[in-house]
Formats: C-alpha cells, sequence, structure tokens
C-alpha cells in the first residue's frame, strides 16, 4: 500500500483501525494468505512516491501494488501532468517487478477551480486505461463532503468513513487476491 494521510490513518484515534489495517483484517477472514505493508506516509506526494518505489518493490516484492497518491499534489497546486507522470512510473515499475496495481483515484476541493480540477480529475482514468489497472475511481465516494464521515479539516475521513473506503477497495481487489 502506497498512500498519503488518507490510507496512513491521519487523524485518527488509533492510525491502526483505518481502512488499510481493517483492509488487512477482511483478507484474513477472507481466508486468503495475504499480508499488507502500509508504506503510507502523511503529506506524501506522488514524486515522493516515486523516489520511494524502487526501495519498497525491492524490500518487500509485493504481487500487488494498491497506489493511492495525487491528493497533495493537486491540494498544493502541483501541475497534473508532472503527478500523471510520476504515477505513470510508479505503475510501470510496479508492473515490472511482477506486482498487479491497483489505482485508487482521487478527487480535490472546487475552490481550484473548474480547469485545474477537470485536468487534476483526468489523471486518473486516463492511467487506468493507458495501463490496464483496477481502478477504484474515487477512494472517498459517499465520504468526501459528508461532514459525519469527516474529520473536522474536511480533508480526511474520520473512523466511522474507515469502513466504507475498505468495502470500496475490496470490490476491486478480491478479485486479484
Amino acid at each position: 500500500m502506497l498512500g498519503d494521510s488518507i490510507s496512513a490513518g491521519y487523524g485518527l484515534d488509533n492510525p491502526d483501525r483505518g481502512w488499510v489495517s481493517i483492509l488487512a483484517e477482511k483478507i484474513k477472514s477472507a481466508g486468503k494468505p495475504w499480508d499488507i505493508v502500509n508504506a503510507s506516509i502523511s503529506g506524501e506526494v506522488s514524486v515522493g512516491g516515486l523516489s520511494r518505489i524502487d526501495f519498497l518493490l525491492d524490500k518487500h516484492k509485493p504481487r500487488i501494488l494498491i497506489l493511492e497518491l495525487g491528493a497533495n499534489d493537486g491540494l498544493r497546486g502541483l501541475q497534473p501532468s508532472l503527478m500523471q507522470a510520476n504515477l505513470s512510473e510508479i505503475i510501470l515499475r510496479g508492473k515490472k517487478s511482477g506486482a498487479k496495481i491497483v489505482l485508487l483515484g482521487m478527487r480535490i476541493p472546487p475552490n481550484y477551480g473548474k480547469r485545474f480540477n477537470d485536468l487534476f480529475e483526468a489523471v486518473f482514468p486516463a492511467l487506468a486505461k493507458q495501463h490496464g489497472t483496477a481502478y477504484v475511481p474515487f477512494l472517498l465516494e459517499g465520504v468526501g463532503g459528508n461532514a459525519k464521515l469527516m474529520q473536522p479539516d474536511g480533508l480526511h475521513p474520520n473512523a466511522d468513513a474507515q469502513p466504507v473506503l475498505m468495502r470500496l477497495v475490496w470490490e476491486k481487489l478480491e478479485s486479484l487476491l
């Protein structure tokens, strides 16, 4: 699992109750002999993931790489084309190592303007199509914008939202296990 604060469990009383840990429990309860290594870092941008991917692939030799990066690129106003190039290279390196890829899409708040938002949001489906990856269009589907499921910052899902995120990923991951 290569992601940012959403996958690292930022702001949760117990980060081990984040959606990635819940997914690990789901995998075990389904009788699948898989472990999850959560290499997510709060604040991570796509270039940070790219700088770490070779080490992570070499160290853990994953058979599946779940990729959840890009939100911080968007929130910092970084060029979507640069984010796309970074994510594409992570996907290519993951596939070259033999890993199947699950790409988790993201959206950003509308205050960046329609043009920037459109460019940002187009990156994820384009990458999924280009690389033939499993794809979750929006990891925060049904969560983002719902005050009952978000932390006060409006950016990070709260504890009640974690099972929702897990289910969205499980729907795409289960057939790959």
